[in-house]
Formats: C-alpha cells, sequence, structure tokens
C-alpha cells in the first residue's frame, strides 16, 4: 500500500499553502489519481518558477513529488513512480520525515519490481525517521514485501502491529487487512482470510477507495480456489472481472493469483487460459515482478500440460526477467522448467544431462531441494536413456539412500530394482512411494508458517505421477491383470487429488457383463479384461493410432450431422479397424459392457463399434463403481423434470414427449436458477439445449439457457444432484483428459457431483434426430430399462448416432 495522509483531514485555513497543497494531492491519489497528478504538478511547477532554494516551497517539493509518483502507480506507470520517489529522496535530504515517506512509498513498488529484499532494506531505512501512524503504515507496506518472500506469518504479525494504529486512516486500515487476507490464505487459514478481504472492501467502499475494494473483490477468486469452492471461485472471478475492467494491470494481477490457486486444484487447463490473458497485461503495465512470476507459472504449467515448446520460450522469457531483477533464488526454477521442456522436445544428450545436474545445484542453493532432487531423478532416467548405466546407478544409488522427498527416493528405489531384475522388488517400492504421495498433507508447520504452496505441491505432483507411470510400466511387465488395475486406479487418483482407491479384492458378485480398461504406457497400448470368471490382459497395439482413427470418427460424423453429408465408407473403415486393434483381442463375451478408456479415448462413439452395437455400453473414468457392483436400488416414483433450451427448433417438442414418457414429469423454465433448483430435487433430469465444449479449460463448457450459461463449475455448489442426467446438447458429453483419472468437461462434472449415470453426444447432433432418439429412450427407461440398455435399443431403432452412456449404465431407476 502507498502511503498518504487520511481521507477525510481537513486542511482548512493551511489549504492555501504549497505543503498542504501537495499533502492534500497525496491522500487525494489514491480517490482520484488525475485530480491529484494536476494538483503535484501544479505545486512542483510553482516551485520551479520560484527563486533556487526558496523556502516556502523546499519541503512542498518532495511531498508534491511522492504525491505524483502515487497518482502515476494507480494510472499503473510503475517506472515513473518509481522514477518520482527516488527524487523525492534526493530533493527532500533538508527534511529526514518527508526522506523516510518517499522510502516507505518505495517499499512496496520496488517489490512489486522483482525486489523485495531491497523493499525491506528501504523499510528498515525508513524506519528511523518515522513515528506515530506514520509507522503502522510502513508496517502495512513492509508486509506487502514479506509476502512476496513467503514470509506469510511475519506478514500477518505486521499487519497486526499496524492495525490498531490505523483506525482513522481508512486507506492504509483498510491495506492492512488486504495485505493480512492475502497472507492468511497462504496460511490456509481461509475464514479469516474472507473476513479480511470483505473488512476492506467495505471501509475502501465507504472511504471512496474503489481501486482498493477492487483488489480486495479481485482477491476473493483466489482464496475460494485455495480452499476448494471451485464454484465459488469462478462466480467471485466473474464479478471481480467485470469490476476491474478498464484497470488491466489490476486484473492481470487477479488472474495471475486465481490462477495459482487453480494449479493447486490441478485445473491446469483453466490456469493456462488466464495465464495467456494476464501476461500481456503485465507486460504492458511494466509489473515486472508480477510479470516474471506468472511467466514463470505459465511455463510450468504449459509443461504439465504437454506443450514443451511453449514451456520453453516461456521459461526462457521468465528467467531473463528474473536475472534482470537479480532475483537470484527464482532463475534456477526457470531454468529446470526449460531444461525440462528441452529434454522433451530433442531428447537427452550428454551436454543436457551436465546442465540439468548444474540447475539441480542451483536449485539446491535456492532452497528448492524438492525440485532439485527430481531433477537429479530425471538426469539419472536420462542417462539410462543414453546407455549410460553407470552414470544412472550411481545417481539413483545417491538419491535412494538421500533425504529427497519420499516419492522420488522410492522412485530411484524401484529403478534400481528393475535394473537388477527384481521386478516384485520394484513394484513395492513404487507402490510405496504413490502410497506416500496420495497422503494428506499437513495445513501449516507449527510455528504459522505456511506449509508447502498450494501450487508447489501439485508441481510437485509430477513427480508422483512419474512414478505412477512407471508402476504401472512394472505392473503392466509383471502380467497380472489386477495388478495393472490396481496400480492405474492408483495413478487416477494421484491425478484427481483424490484419497487412495481401495479396490475390491476380486469383483463383486453383483458384476453383470465385461469391464474392459485400456491401459497407456508410452505409445503402447494395453487392454484389461473382468468379469465375473476371469480377468485377462492383452497387448493392444498403437495408442497413436487408435487415438488418429477416433479423430477420423468423430470428423466422419460431424461432416453427417452438422453438413448432411452421407457417411463416408471411411467411417465404417476406421470403426471395424478399432474394433479389431482394441475389442476382438479380448474376447469380450455377451453382455453389457463397461469400458475405461484412456486419453483420446474417451472421445470416441463407443457404440458404433460393431462388436458394441444393439449392447448396453457404459463408459466410465474408473473401474470402481462396476468393480463394486450396482449401489442405488430402484425407486419407487422417480421425479423426472425436462428442460427446453433457447435456439433448438424441436427442444420443446422434446421436454414435452418427455414429460409425457413419465407419471408426473414436469417441465421447468430454461434459467440457471430453475435448472440448478431441479438439479436438487430431481432423480432424473432431461435437458434439451446447445451445449458448448471449451478444451482448454473443461470446467468452463457450458449449456445455453434463457438467462446465460449454465457452467460445469457450477455444479460445484450443489449438495444433492439427480440419479441420471440426459444432456441432449451438441458434445455435452465431449472431454478432455490431460492425464487418465482427469476427464472433464460437461458429463465429467456431472459425474464428479455424484450423478450415478450421463447420456450425452460427443458429436453434434441434428436437432431433428435428438427427439427421435429420446422419444424411444425414456419410454424404454420407464420400463425399467437401465439407461445403457434403453439408449442401445433407441439408437439401433433410430439410427441415430453420437450419443454415450458415462458412468454407472447399469442404474435402474424403476422395477421393472
Amino acid at each position: 500500500m502507498s502511503s498518504g495522509a487520511p481521507v477525510g483531514v481537513s486542511l482548512d485555513g493551511d489549504e492555501a499553502t504549497p505543503l498542504a497543497r501537495a499533502e492534500r494531492a497525496v491522500w487525494l491519489s489514491a480517490t482520484d489519481p488525475e485530480l491529484a497528478e494536476a494538483e503535484a504538478r501544479a505545486v512542483l511547477a510553482e516551485a520551479e518558477a520560484q527563486a533556487s532554494g526558496a523556502r516556502r516551497y523546499a519541503e512542498a517539493v518532495p511531498v508534491a513529488l511522492r504525491a505524483a509518483a502515487l497518482a502515476a502507480r494507480e494510472l499503473g506507470d510503475i517506472d515513473l513512480a518509481v522514477e518520482r520517489l527516488e527524487r523525492a529522496v534526493t530533493v527532500g535530504a533538508d527534511f529526514p520525515n518527508r526522506v523516510a515517506q518517499a522510502r516507505m512509498s518505495l517499499v512496496t513498488i520496488t517489490a512489486e519490481l522483482g525486489d523485495p529484499e531491497r523493499g525491506l532494506r528501504l523499510a528498515d531505512l525508513a524506519e528511523r525517521d518515522l513515528a506515530g501512524v506514520d509507522l503502522a503504515r510502513l508496517g502495512v507496506q513492509r508486509s506487502a514485501a514479506l509476502i512476496l518472500l513467503g514470509r506469510f506469518g511475519d506478514a500477518v504479525r505486521h499487519c497486526d502491529d499496524a492495525l490498531g494504529g490505523l483506525a482513522a486512516d481508512p486507506r492504509f486500515h483498510a491495506g492492512g487487512l488486504l495485505n493480512r487476507g492475502v497472507a492468511r490464505t497462504y496460511l490456509e487459514e481461509y475464514a479469516r482470510a474472507e473476513a479480511d478481504l470483505s473488512a476492506c472492501a467495505r471501509i475502501a467502499r465507504d472511504a471512496g477507495l474503489d481501486h482498493l475494494a477492487m483488489l480486495a473483490e479481485g482477491n476473493l477468486p483466489f482464496v475460494a480456489a485455495r480452499r476448494g469452492d471451485i464454484s465459488g471461485a469462478f462466480e467471485s472471478y466473474r464479478a471481480a472481472e467485470a469490476t476491474l475492467f478498464g484497470y488491466p494491470e489490476r486484473l492481470a494481477a487477479m488472474r495471475t493469483d486465481f490462477a495459482h490457486a487453480l494449479v493447486g486444484a490441478r485445473l491446469l487447463g483453466e490456469a493456462r487460459t488466464l495465464l495467456e490473458r494476464a501476461v500481456p497485461d503485465l507486460a504492458g503495465s511494466g509489473a515486472q515482478a508480477g510479470l516474471a512470476d506468472a511467466r514463470l507459472l505459465l511455463s510450468q504449467v504449459e509443461l504439465l500440460t504437454g506443450a514443451a515448446a511453449d514451456a520453453r520460450a516461456s521459461a526462457e522469457a521468465a528467467r531473463s526477467e528474473l536475472v534482470r531483477q537479480g532475483r537470484t533464488a527464482r532463475v534456477p526454477l526457470a531454468t529446470e522448467v526449460a531444461l525440462r521442456a528441452r529434454l522433451a522436445l530433442d531428447g537427452p544428450s550428454p551436454e543436457l544431462l551436465a546442465e540439468m545436474l548444474a540447475c539441480a545445484g542451483d536449485l539446491d542453493g535456492g532452497g528448492a531441494a524438492s525440485d532439485a532432487a527430481a531433477l537429479r531423478l530425471t538426469a539419472a532416467e536420462a542417462a539410462m536413456a543414453m546407455g549410460d548405466l553407470s552414470t544412472a546407478r550411481d545417481r539413483l544409488t545417491l538419491l535412494a539412500g538421500s533425504a529427497a522427498p519420499v516419492v522420488v527416493r522410492q522412485h530411484a528405489l524401484a529403478v534400481l530394482r528393475h535394473l537388477d531384475g527384481d521386478l516384485a522388488g520394484a513394484l513395492n517400492a513404487a507402490r510405496a512411494g504413490v502410497a506416500a504421495a496420495l497422503a494428506p498433507h499437513p495445513a501449516a508447520t507449527a510455528d504459522g508458517e505456511a506449509a508447502a504452496p498450494v501450487e508447489a505441491r501439485a508441481y510437485a505432483v509430477r513427480s508422483a505421477e512419474d512414478l505412477a507411470r512407471f508402476c504401472v510400466r512394472l505392473a503392466l511387465e509383471s502380467g497380472d491383470p489386477w495388478t495393472v488395475l490396481v496400480c492405474s486406479e492408483r495413478r487416477r487418483a494421484l491425478v484427481r487429488v483424490a484419497p487412495e482407491p481401495c479396490l475390491p479384492v476380486e469383483p463383486g458378485p453383483a458384476s453383470e457383463g465385461a469391464l474392459i480398461e485400456l491401459v497407456r504406457s508410452g505409445a503402447d497400448l494395453t487392454g484389461v479384461l473382468v468379469t465375473s470368471g476371469r480377468s485377462v490382459l492383452r497387448r493392444l497395439g498403437s495408442y497413436p493410432a487408435a487415438a488418429e482413427a477416433t479423430v477420423r470418427v468423430r470428423y466422419a460424423l460431424r461432416r453427417r450431422n452438422l453438413r448432411d453429408v452421407p457417411a463416408e465408407s471411411g467411417l465404417d473403415r476406421d470403426l471395424a479397424a478399432l474394433d479389431d486393434a482394441l475389442l476382438k483381442p479380448l474376447g469380450v463375451p455377451a453382455g453389457p459392457v463397461t469400458i475405461v478408456p484412456t486419453g483420446a479415448l474417451h472421445t470416441l462413439p463407443w457404440p458404433l463399434l460393431p462388436s458394441l452395437r444393439g449392447r448396453p455400453v457404459s463408459v466410465a473414468a474408473s473401474p470402481s463403481s462396476w468393480l463394486a457392483g450396482p449401489q442405488a436400488p430402484p425407486v419407487r416414483d422417480p421425479v423426472v423434470v425436462a428442460v427446453a433450451g433457447p435456439g433448438l427448433e424441436h427442444a420443446t417438442v422434446e421436454a414435452d414427449a418427455v414429460v409425457r414418457a413419465h407419471p408426473g414429469a414436469i417441465r421447468v423454465d430454461a434459467t440457471r436458477a430453475a435448472v440448478l433448483a431441479a438439479l436438487g430435487r430431481a432423480d432424473v433430469l432431461h435437458v434439451a439445449a446447445h451445449g458448448t465444449f471449451s478444451p482448454r479449460g473443461p470446467l468452463l463448457s457450458r449449456i445455453t439457457l434463457d438467462d446465460g450459461p449454465l457452467m460445469a463449475y457450477d455444479l460445484a455448489r450443489l449438495d444433492r444432484m439427480p440419479r441420471l442426467v440426459i444432456l441432449s446438447a451438441c458434445e455435452a458429453g465431449m472431454a478432455h483428459a490431460p492425464a487418465d483419472g482427469a476427464v472433464l468437461g460437461l458429463a465429467g462434472a456431472f459425474l464428479d457431483r455424484g450423478v450415478r449415470c450421463v447420456i450425452a453426444g460427443v458429436v453434434p447432433v441434428r436437432d431433428e434426430e435428438a427427439p427421435a432418439l429420446m422419444g424411444v429412450f425414456h419410454p424404454l427407461l420407464r420400463e425399467g430399462r437401465t439407461p445403457a440398455e434403453a439408449l442401445a435399443l433407441a439408437a439401433a431403432a433410430t439410427d441415430v448416432p453420437g450419443f454415450v452412456c458415462f458412468g454407472a449404465g447399469d442404474l435402474r431407476l424403476a422395477a421393472r
């Protein structure tokens, strides 16, 4: 926070003096920076016109320069603000208190420009010549630098000490609450953080400090996301985005903070979208510290989402900025991302291996020991890939016996045992490491400082995912189908930041039909078939080939449905080829089938494969529910609700047909409030509306309603959900799976919130075909058919392709 006289101070009697006018400009800088700039420039112009050294203006000049600096800061010109404050320090040499005030204002700005340590040194210099309320203001300024250094407990203590002396200064009172709220968020004291930020916004609004109120409100999505309230976070973000429109630097800073929290929640696509919007605005505003940090985080997210080339460019830009700012402790973090990106793009080399080991040493020196250990493990694996087993063994042995994080130690141990031919020992070591990664983390240390930041923990999950992938590879090598299922499920739990899964010892007695799980290891695809009587493990060939065929199938269906082009012969060839590659080697028996796909195969319209046509087919994100058997008994009179959205010619006809098919069913308005309320009371919800899938940020997928979109993240606020949701909307079933287990989009969002089964389209559907399909589907459902059975029969009767049953397709809503 920048310093100034409290709003409301009377200047009567002295307001004509240059000093009084300059002081008035100081406090005006927060509420009306343009007027403050004009007033300060007028005082400076008058002083320049006077005879050199005129005593009447001598003290007014450094104050006016400070006022002009604070106004420039509020208007987004940080460099000009620094220039004016440094001039104030120089010309105010005869007035130590004015020099100290200028230094006090420099504390936060210097920290924001990337040198919080210098900011603290300036605070120490200023403290000697400040007293009373100015000392309290300095405490608020100091807390901002401490937050940037990660010293959150110290920041809270300085704010606590300062706030008692700031009751008469709404500007700094609000600023202290803002900084304390941010620090408490990092300490995971979320209720206190929200209370501080809300109080800050209230005090700032009452005092006319709208910019400060916007900053407080802009931090609320950060708090909500860190706490795990994703729906609330996005709602707060939308409100803050509208409020901060026209203030690009502050909007960019808010987006960066929110992105940090989204990374912690493993919502990497949404975080990347925000960061790509924030970086240009930070660059344009000159917020160098914020820009470097945003670029660094963007590079980490790009690497985690597989965009190695983008990650390398962002990391190298962040590294250059950090070097220029002298922030040496963070430079190795950017170097690490650049090196990992080079490894992904170009493969290992002796030169790259040497650079990785050197960077690991720099990470250790900068206090990032966990990152250093993970990079040394990667270097050891690179040495193995080059055939340098001696170097690899030496590095792995050191890591296995070191104080590195348990995940890294266990990974090194597992690789060593595998090199020694001890497959069972390697599997045991890998499993132990994955179990440790799935264990809960401590919220804070005993002295009140934060535990590892949420985004740091999320970035460290990369190491755990690497180990989980190695564990799956070892399980595949063992040839035991159940071991493969268990290791694959643990990998999903890591991606979803979920507790360790507990699979049953064997399929439950109520499980029907067959389970097929597809497992990737590099470019190889393997299938596991489980029935009540046997388990089978089969190599299925190339994953990239299957993924490419899936894309061709979807493209052919889009052409048919959107352009009214007859299905091409290539569609049947691709479907037959996928059937031959993925299903026939497993010997899938007759009856219902539940499929747990991998990667791009989540978007394949599985019911169209020749072996599955006419059969009940369910697509699940995990084998757990099938293995446990049916868990939801039928209800006597299920509550059915239908919605007809705007822009679809046949939506009303479709919704009315749904109501006629179920006794007691009702239609509700296509508004967000009505649909959310229906979700809370219905057993079956049918939505006939346009849907949009957002591949870069799946939680930004939406259903179009009369009063605006129902977003995927809106579902997180609901405590109760229907058993079955039918999304008769274009591409509502599309999912983006950056890693197995993280299948998102509209269907995935409903399933994540507790819906047992979702029927949705994975390709655009003709307006007139959806009512035809649903007109057959719902009477079958009313008769007691499972959703998977009803969909299979309806698709066969109407020849309408593209709908898929997700989740527990064996759910029975009513007795047959």
